[in-house]
């Protein structure tokens, strides 16, 4: 039997922990977190002014509480190993008070990575439960639901049923919405560029047009085509002389470690990877034991650690790269230092001997932890950066290029593929390859990515390292926000609705400054400075009275007003722009109008919008469903839009269309073609990619098809994917069988 327990949030983490334990030791999982405010009411008294929560055990977590307490029971020590952060004191807290542990038999130990040595390490020095971080989470948690709870039902009632609201989830909201607002109001102007493509010693160039003003060079202004154009004709047969060459050294210094939000951002812009799927990733291989824990806002490696960098960097790269150990220190008000950076747990895993272990996502993700860890670690890269400026006539012309002289810590992260010159001096004449003149357009503000939007919630000091990823997936999944073509983050008609309702009615919940100095309250509360009840009394009680004010003053119809778009000229009726319990919509006159009962109602389509759809797109969409014309065999194909958007149908057929086509203006050609591509798709889905023979159980064929989620293994009435990695053509009837029978058995389970 077992003499210890040690209970983490994570059934991975058990597994990773218990190869470097004992058999003495029993290692469960909480399975995050055990108790929680009840879902069916607020939990929270505030009628006796307390705060004091009333926290249920969720029906999913009753067996699991089971088995621990009779895994308690039988241990003689009860160590408590959850997170070294707020949330994870707090899931220590509940497992504590539902196993009834006191600091006899329970302790509390925390690691920053899941490694023998610093569990072991962990073990030799327990303490107690830190009831400051404790009530942070509380805090957090309390004043979360009291927003949600009372501000989202209002939201119901005034705008429309399933709306939610929340602290920081509505200052990110209003980021998206506002960057929205500047570039719908942005003027596009149309400027023109000239650049040159010059040769010398076998060596082409480019150089872009310039004029100065004294020692300042800025970019010639070129309104249209008409001076562009004079301008490449007087440039056609000039002499190209260089001016001037100016040198200069520059020295770029290595990156920092990795902090939860520097590593979202990083790996958003170069990876892809969205917040939330970052998270997930580092989640995965912390809890597989590849790298130090993966919230923090700490650039702080241990001194163990920075010992064995140095050491392999001798090894790897010699004594040049080797400059002595590198501490950084964050600037960021309340950050906590006791963590690490999110750092290898092992330096000398290299990204090459891990390929194979980890999945490739992963294995993206740690190759640039690692390398950004490292890179921290080497010497500045030193750079000669050369301006050579080409007088032609009366125009100049300036080339620029860099020429890494010693790469530092480019050797090994962030690569730059530099620009070189061919070796140039004063009174040189260079050789005119092509002039280029280019038409542009001013573009208004980028939308967020989700790199860009965490830098931003970071800067105002909005929510923590744990709060970034979490917030970004709340308002896609509450529909405030939608991902873009480019994944940009954009926001629907209900956001800037329910954004502006907040900014007018509630500005505090929506306010930079006022969200900011909650967060820091919530870091005071963990740092014992200051009470988290009366914190919350001086917030819940202006809040409160506000939202009976607002309640009772605020009419639905001042918070979406219909916009009027002008007339239709054939029934001569109104048009409006509305919005409803699903979104955005117009309409074709009133009920009642001239005999009708109900009034001709269409969506909007994605891209468009409330604020400026036009009377000629309103009009577009009240046109639907629209006639585009007849297939080669004489069946018609109209096109319209239904639940799941935008399609055509002709007899049987039909097809999605996807954006650049619009149902509104898709052409006979582009419909025919989609229909027949829709058709082709669906007849090789029911094609069979091979044949395995008679299930002798069920004496059904077994076939191999592909589907609209790749392919999948049938009997003609259970369907068992294969997986998207796994060539269908490599499935044996043995493996098919296999899926199939396990497939059946979750069938079988009953659903919740």
């Amino acid at each position: 039997m077992s003499k210890h327990l040690l209970i983490v949030e994570s059934p991975t983490k058990t597994k990773t922990i218990s190869k470097y334990l004992g058999p003495e030791y029993q290692v469960l999982s909480s399975f995050g977190h055990i108790r929680d405010l009840p879902k069916s009411a607020m939990g929270i008294d505030i009628e006796q002014g307390t705060f004091e929560p009333t926290y249920t055990v969720p029906t999913k977590s009753k067996q699991n509480v089971t088995a621990l307490r009779k895994a308690a029971k039988e241990a003689d020590v009860v160590y408590l190993a959850t997170d070294a952060d707020r949330e994870g004191e707090a899931i220590a807290w509940h497992v504590a008070e539902l196993l009834k542990l006191d600091q006899t038999k329970g302790k509390r130990i925390t690691f920053q990575e899941i490694t023998k040595n610093a569990i072991e390490k962990a073990l030799e020095s327990p303490r107690w439960l830190d009831m400051n971080l404790v009530n942070a989470q509380q805090a957090r948690r309390i004043l979360d639901r009291l927003v949600g709870y009372e501000l989202s039902p209002l939201l119901w009632k005034k705008i429309r049923r399933g709306l939610s609201a929340g602290r920081v989830q509505s200052i990110a909201m209003r980021f998206v919405v506002e960057r929205e607002r500047e570039r719908e109001a942005f003027v596009i102007e149309e400027y023109w560029s000239v650049d040159a493509l010059f040769e010398k010693d076998q060596l082409s160039f480019e150089g872009k047009l310039f004029e100065a003003h004294g020692k300042k060079l800025e970019k010639l202004s070129i309104k249209n085509q008409e001076e562009a154009d004079a301008i490449n004709k007087d440039l056609e047969e000039a002499t190209y002389t260089v001016s001037d060459v100016k040198k200069k050294e520059i020295t770029k210094a290595p990156p920092t470690p990795f902090t939860t939000s520097s590593l979202q951002m990083e790996a958003n812009s170069k990876l892809g990877y969205s917040a939330k799927q970052t998270m997930m990733l580092a989640q995965s291989l912390y809890e597989t034991g590849s790298i130090t824990y993966m919230r923090t806002d700490s650039l702080t490696l241990s001194d163990k650690f920075l010992q064995e960098a140095q050491e392999f960097i001798r090894a790897q790269f010699g004594a040049t790269y080797t400059t002595g150990i590198k501490q950084y220190k964050t600037k960021k008000k309340g950050a906590q230092e006791a963590h690490e950076a999110i750092r290898p747990t092992n330096i000398i895993v290299t990204p090459e001997q891990c390929k194979t272990t980890l999945e490739p996502k992963q294995w993206k993700l740690y190759d640039l932890i690692w390398r950004r860890t490292i890179a921290s670690q080497l010497p500045d890269a030193k750079l000669e950066r050369t301006a050579v400026d080409i007088q032609a006539k009366d125009y100049l012309f300036r080339a620029s290029g860099n020429m890494v002289t010693f790469d530092g810590f480019m050797k090994i992260y962030q690569p730059s593929k530099e620009k070189l010159l061919p070796a140039l001096t004063v009174q040189d004449s260079v050789a005119l390859q092509s002039l280029k003149p280019t038409q542009h357009f001013t573009e208004p503000p980028a939308r967020y990515s989700d790199a860009t939007l965490v830098k931003a919630l970071e800067e105002h000091e909005i929510g923590r390292p744990s709060t970034y990823a979490p917030t970004i997936s709340t308002i896609i999944d509450r529909g405030y926000v939608e991902r873009d073509e480019h994944k940009k983050l954009a926001p629907t008609d209900v956001a800037k609705i329910v954004n502006d309702f907040l900014v007018e009615h509630f500005p505090n919940i929506v306010d930079y400054a006022f969200t900011a100095k909650m967060e820091n309250d919530l870091d005071s509360i963990a740092e014992g400075k200051i009470e988290w009840v009366p914190m919350l009394k001086q917030f819940y009680q202006p809040f409160h009275e506000s939202i009976e004010v607002k309640g009772k003053e605020v009419k639905r119809e001042d918070i979406m007003p219909d916009r009027l778009l002008g007339e239709d000229s054939a029934s001569q009726l109104p048009v409006f722009v509305r919005t409803g319990s699903y979104g955005a919509y117009v309409q074709l006159g009133e009920a009642g109008e001239k005999g009708e009962e109900k009034p001709k109602r269409t969506s909007l389509l994605r891209g468009m919008n409330y604020e400026s759809i036009t009377l000629q797109e309103a009009l577009g969409l009240l046109s639907l469903p629209r006639l585009v014309g007849k297939r080669e065999d004489g069946t018609e194909m109209v096109a319209n839009i239904g639940r799941f958007g935008p399609y055509l149908k002709a007899g049987e057929v039909t097809a999605s269309i996807k954006e650049p086509l619009s149902p509104v203006t898709i052409t006979l050609e582009e419909s025919r073609t989609l229909l027949q591509q829709s058709e082709e798709q669906k007849k090789a889905m029911m094609t069979p990619l091979a044949e395995l023979g008679i299930d002798p159980e069920t004496k059904a064929q077994i076939l191999i098809k592909n589907g609209r989620y790749g392919p999948y293994v049938t009997d003609g009435t259970t369907n068992a994917s294969i997986g998207r990695k796994t060539d269908p053509v490599s499935i044996t009837q043995e493996k098919a069988l296999e899926l199939l029978a396990k497939k059946r058995v979750k069938n079988t389970k009953p659903k919740k």
